[in-house]
């Protein structure tokens, strides 16, 4: 689990998938030309074990608001099914405002707070997305989503990447940071940081440091909880 979140800044073979054209192209069709690469992180599920992750929105915890500037790129390393876990969306639920979330601080949640949604939603509500290690989809930030334990005989390794537009805007933390993926960033909104070029360098392992405290003000908002994953006690206390 070391470092799984915000991979991107301290594994170059996390940057190279997020930054690949074949994946950029795709995205600027949906956020235009001008593309920001502000989180990649991986989710990995063990063979026949019970972690989930929760329904929830993305868009609650990253402190930009009800943005349409965003899309997540989840891109699927291992064959990602129903047995092994695969993602589950709740069709038209990015038309949704921001919803009410539940923090269960569960060790089955992979989320940071086990974080769900506030309202239930039916087995009949969720579409299942299955894919093939290679094959890739994207969803809104105010996409209800999450998926299922993984009860088969192999790892579900997925990575998430958050791109945005440059008109976003990071409303509760102080700074935050993202990478140029594509085009120019005319707005300036957030701290621009390199790709790295080593595995776990010494320099880009003090930048992910930086980035994970300046972040957790906004990752960590309203939580009753210390959130350990995005910074130290002090900086993620509620």
């Amino acid at each position: 689990m070391y470092k799984r979140v915000n991979a991107h800044v301290v594994m170059p073979s996390v940057a190279r998938i997020a930054l690949d054209p074949r994946v950029l192209d795709v995205v600027q069709g949906v956020l235009g030309p001008d593309i920001l690469l502000w989180s990649a992180e991986l989710f990995i599920k063990e063979p026949r074990t019970t972690q989930v992750v929760g329904m929830h929105q993305d868009l609650t915890y990253w402190g930009m608001g009800e943005t349409p500037d965003q899309l997540t790129a989840w891109i699927a390393l291992s064959p990602a099914t129903v047995e092994s876990g695969c993602m589950d969306f709740v069709k038209g639920s990015h038309r949704n405002p921001i919803l009410p979330h539940n923090d269960t601080f569960s060790d089955n949640n992979l989320l940071s707070r086990g974080q769900e949604v506030a309202v239930d939603v039916a087995e009949e509500d969720k579409t299942h997305i299955e894919l093939r290690p290679g094959q890739m989809s994207l969803h809104h930030g105010l996409t209800i989503h999450g998926s299922g334990p993984n009860v088969s005989n192999d790892r579900r390794i997925g990575l998430a990447i958050r791109y945005l537009n440059p008109n976003a805007q990071q409303k509760i933390a102080d700074r935050d940071y993202a990478m140029l993926a594509r085009g120019r960033d005319k707005v300036g909104n957030f701290i621009q940081i390199p790709a790295p070029t080593e595995l776990f360098s010494a320099d880009a392992l003090n930048l992910h440091a930086q980035i994970r405290l300046d972040q957790a003000k906004a990752m960590a908002q309203g939580a009753s909880k210390n959130l350990q994953l995005y910074g130290s006690e002090a900086s993620a206390k509620a």
